[in-house]
């Protein structure tokens, strides 16, 4: 079982119900009823269809139903054993995911990212939020328990990068704050976009933090961030903003960019150029690379283990479940 698709299926919490389901199967004090099965498995279909097509894709799909109820069950155990082996106070909790999850997307409005996700996923946020925690904690469980007892070699993850350096380019790129006034009337006071941009410039000079008048000015969905809209490559934002960005050292601020219906101000927070990321840069990624493969038998030893540990009961027999 490879990690990428045991951490794409972490299994549902147990929820207080309105309606008795059927259960398929009990893992200790857990349950996967019919419903949980079915939408792990959906979930599964969609993820084939984007990867694979014509006889590779239905060799897949014949395969889908045992894949996703095993790791359903898998799931449930290993969240067992980190629960355990405490593992879950080191967790980072589920509000600290959303915080994250904002910063990633750009998405302050929460209502917006349900929305996002509920069309790109068919799940709540809650529900994703929750599945995200849980593939951590299963992520965090199998490199302490298995990967990270599989060795290697400094040398090898540094032939690895020289052979695929190419795999490691990166654009330029640049990660600003944004501080945005429409030119309009009833900013403060009622006082013009003219007037607010004055004294924004005014109180920059006297040394205010420019994170600080992005939340009390900016008018621009960015301002939960203090304006911040991550890590931008070149060549996505308007060229004037960005040229603006190009010509600024960290913590620089820009002259006033003026469009048809803003003015914006910026603050360049870093940017990298074009090139090749350094291997310091990746070489936690290219040592989980090459840790997989040579974890293969482990985990699965790994996995067997916890499994005969466990109190596995099949409610529907396992053959009719499989069969559909």
């Amino acid at each position: 079982m490879k990690i990428a698709a045991l951490l794409l299926l972490t299994a549902p919490a147990l929820l207080a119900q309105t309606t008795i389901e059927e259960i398929l199967v009990a893992v200790n004090s857990h349950i996967i009823t019919r419903k949980s099965f079915q939408q792990a498995l959906e979930q599964q279909h969609a993820e084939l269809y984007r990867k694979f097509s014509g006889q590779e894709l239905d060799a897949k799909l014949r395969d889908a139903r045992e894949k996703t109820m095993q790791e359903l069950i898998d799931a449930f155990v290993l969240l067992d054993v980190a629960t355990e082996k405490e593992l879950l106070a080191f967790i980072p909790s589920e509000a600290e995911f959303l915080e994250d999850l904002k910063k990633r997307t750009q998405m302050t409005s929460e209502y917006e990212l349900e929305r996002a996700i509920k069309s790109e996923m068919g799940l709540s946020l809650s529900e994703f939020l929750r599945q995200q925690r849980q593939s951590f904690v299963i992520e965090s469980l199998l490199y302490q328990e298995v990967y990270r007892k599989v060795p290697i070699e400094e040398q090898e993850a540094r032939l690895y990068y020289n052979e695929h350096q190419a795999d490691y380019k990166q654009t330029a790129r640049f990660r600003i704050r944004e501080l945005i006034i429409h030119k309009r009337e009833a900013y403060t006071a009622g006082a013009s976009a003219r007037e607010t941009l004055t004294k924004i410039q005014e109180e920059l000079k006297k040394g205010a933090s420019f994170e600080s008048l992005v939340k009390d000015f900016s008018d621009s969905p960015s301002r939960g961030t203090g304006g911040d809209l991550g890590w931008v490559e070149t060549g996505l934002l308007i060229p004037a903003i960005e040229n603006a960005a190009l010509k600024l050292k960290p913590d620089e601020i820009s002259d006033v960019v003026e469009t048809d219906k803003d003015y914006i101000l910026i603050q360049l927070i870093s940017s990298e150029m074009e090139g090749v990321k350094p291997f310091d840069a990746v070489r936690g990624e290219i040592i989980q690379k090459l840790q997989e493969p040579k974890a293969a038998n482990a985990l699965q030893h790994y996995l067997q283990a916890q499994r005969t540990r466990a109190n596995i009961r099949y409610m529907v027999p396992k053959e009719q479940i499989i069969k559909g």
